[in-house]
């Protein structure tokens, strides 16, 4: 598991590297039937909606298989946007369970197959991808990713959840140069697109961005209060990878603040989160932390 450099949370790897690609259309009616045949390409964009959720609820592995199966779907229909979005998603899953390099190749591939199609938004997509990753895994500073998403961000202008993403992108870039008014600024951005387009986890991993440039401030109670929010939001979509992290992150920022009993209790919500959802390593890793703050 990745743990982020500002706030070692193992949500933010979870819904950072969650992609916002999927945009679902219903007709009331049956459409006209124009002779396409589109059976193989509707199982491949119902399967990658079904691996990011997957991988924002943490379940990585399941998320991988399924991405997988997914961009083979989308070769045997040589269908070039829905081959970029199963690459980008795999390189995200790839990336969180530290395979980075496959995962920098699926980037590069979605990049390439976008720039020669044509297709500017997910060529952007593709690139700010690359720079986050990047940055996240050390080889690029922060303003180098500032600059790359500035770029390419101005390409975006029509898919909400691209703008919202770019804006999430950006807030971290912003939160590693220090600069915590601006990140907040940028995380609200996109949690206003999220709120209105009713993507209420997205949100709530807006919230928790939010309570990380708040703790990284000093703020400890708008932190808290930011994380209190993100919960609200993870218990309406049963969200439970959501509020083990939430929990988990409320126990850290207490233990920042020298609150230990309260860090303590944070940490056993989190933990009997991870024990129900059967997750061993996360529940070992906040024995760590609970053993950690009694100590004092």
């Amino acid at each position: 598991m990745i743990k982020h450099k500002y706030f070692s949370l193992s949500k933010f790897t979870a819904n950072f590297f969650a992609v916002f690609l999927i945009v679902f259309a219903s007709c009331s009616s049956a459409p006209k039937n124009t002779g396409d045949i589109i059976t193989i390409r509707s199982n491949a964009e119902r399967d990658l909606a079904a691996a990011n959720q997957q991988a924002g609820h943490g379940n990585f592995e399941a998320a991988l298989t399924i991405l997988q199966g997914c961009k083979n779907m989308a070769v045997l229909t040589d269908d070039e946007s829905l081959m970029i979005r199963c690459g980008l998603s795999l390189g995200n899953v790839l990336f969180t369970l530290g395979r980075n390099d496959e995962a920098f190749k699926e980037w590069e591939d979605a990049a390439a197959l976008a720039e020669n199609s044509g297709n500017g938004e997910l060529l952007a997509i593709s690139r700010i991808y690359q720079a986050r990753g990047k940055f996240l895994a050390g080889i690029s500073p922060a303003q180098s990713m500032l600059d790359d998403i500035t770029r390419e961000a101005a390409s975006i202008k029509n898919d909400q959840l691209l703008i919202a993403f770019s804006w999430q992108a950006r807030g971290l870039a912003l939160s590693g140069l220090r600069k915590f008014i601006e990140a907040e600024s940028a995380f609200k951005r996109a949690l206003d697109i999220h709120l209105k387009e009713r993507y209420l986890e997205n949100a709530s991993f807006d919230w928790y961005s939010i309570a990380s440039a708040r703790s990284l401030s000093g703020d400890t109670q708008g932190a808290l209060q930011a994380l209190n929010e993100a919960i609200a939001l993870d218990r309406r979509t049963e969200n439970s990878w959501g509020l083990a992290a939430n929990w988990r992150a409320i126990g850290d920022v207490q233990r920042k603040a020298g609150n230990n009993k309260e860090a303590a209790e944070a940490y056993k919500r989190a933990k009997a989160i991870f024990t129900a959802l059967k997750n061993e390593r996360e529940a070992a890793e906040i024995d760590k932390l609970i053993e950690l703050v009694s100590k004092f």
